[in-house]
């Protein structure tokens, strides 16, 4: 194990009242976990990948048992890629590699980005589809959104003006980001997922199989305006989909678990859309949460990183012009990462849990 570089601690823990409750009866035994989920944020999961190294690649490998991937976004990438080898460090590291690479510009057309995404994709997996979809242990399910109106528009006028209603409307209440979009579950044909009645909005519960693997990749990849819409997803309803993480960005939901729901997450916060981010007053539910333990990076640590901050897609514009500038950046936020992982290994080890943990959403 490597030193902890830093006095401060570099991980923030979070869990709801029945995690709290497990960790002081058992600590955290990775026997015990059979739900991890991973948030939307793009960049930001790079900025974790010492984290997620240390939980796949160490803790989660000490007790192989059937677990539950469940990923929006960047979250699902993260886990196909996880899936897709017998060695989930290497899977994770060509996945950080391979988007570090990347050079996005201000003035691409959604079809363009796609097209690269799709390419991305394809050089992620190559032909290790079969691999992610029978993987012993881990059955993914990725998360998607099926666009209603205005948000089935691909012309920039039309989507624009239904983002601009499913934001005001989502102010209003967040139940009324239905009218615009309805979510959609993609996992294994029957492999039921753990999860308690979603009355919450419409959903459709898809099959995952090789004829929609990628295609559900990368429509819960699909920013609105950024990318454009999947509309080939077999097996599901027809329609436009897009990226999951706009109605569940940090995956808040009714999960059922007898054990530990294991949350590598990029903040101490579970948001439950995308455009709730602004909105303080809006988080996650206790109950759903409240078999979640949530490792997060902390305050102090991310005021150590080159630019303060995990990385972001903001940071293809403010370093337009300088990819080796933004690469050199990323770079060293992935290798202080290893910090987070460590801390987490050396949390197991030492079940100094107790004294750290703090209410979820508090």
């Amino acid at each position: 194990m490597v030193a902890i570089h830093s006095s401060s601690p570099a991980l923030t823990l979070r869990a709801g009242r029945d995690a709290i409750a497990h960790l002081r009866e058992h600590g955290l035994q990775s026997q015990h976990v059979d739900i991890i989920p991973g948030a939307a944020g793009g960049p930001k999961a790079l900025g974790i990948s010492g984290l997620d190294r240390a939980v796949f690649g160490d803790f989660l490998p000490r007790s192989p048992r059937p677990r539950t991937l469940i990923g929006a976004s960047i979250g699902s990438w993260r886990f196909a890629a996880i899936a897709m080898s017998p060695d989930p460090v290497a899977g994770l590291q060509k996945l950080v590699d391979l988007y570090t690479r990347q050079r996005f510009t201000g003035n691409m057309k959604p079809a363009r980005v796609s097209e690269q995404c799709a390419l991305m994709l394809e050089e992620l997996i190559g032909d290790r589809d079969s691999q992610i979809l029978e993987h012993p242990h881990y059955r993914l399910a990725v998360v998607v959104i099926r666009s209603r109106g205005l948000m089935a528009r691909e012309d920039g006028l039309g989507l624009g003006v239904g983002l601009a209603a499913l934001i005001s409307a989502n102010l209003i209440s967040r139940k009324a980001s239905g009218l615009f979009m309805e979510r959609g579950l993609v996992y294994p044909e029957g492999d039921a997922l753990p999860l308690n009645a979603l009355d919450d909005f419409t959903t459709h519960h898809i099959p995952l199989n090789a004829d929609n693997l990628r295609s559900a990749l990368l429509a819960s990849a699909a920013i609105p305006m950024v990318l454009g819409g999947v509309t080939d997803l077999a097996g599901a309803p027809d329609g436009v989909y897009r990226d999951g993480g706009m109605l569940d960005y940090h995956l808040d939901l009714p999960y059922r678990s007898e054990g530990i729901v294991l949350y590598p997450h990029f903040t101490d916060r579970v948001i439950p859309g995308w455009f709730d981010k602004p909105l303080r007053w809006r988080n996650g539910d206790a109950e759903k949460l409240s078999r979640t333990l949530l490792v997060a990076p902390s305050a102090e640590y991310l005021a150590s990183l080159p630019d303060g901050k995990l990385p972001d897609r903001r940071d293809f514009k403010q370093y337009q012009g300088d990819d080796a500038g933004r690469e050199s950046s990323w770079r060293k936020a992935i290798a202080e990462s290893e910090r987070l992982g460590d801390e987490f290994l050396e949390l197991v080890e030492t079940g100094k849990w107790e004294e750290r943990v703090k209410p979820i959403n508090n």
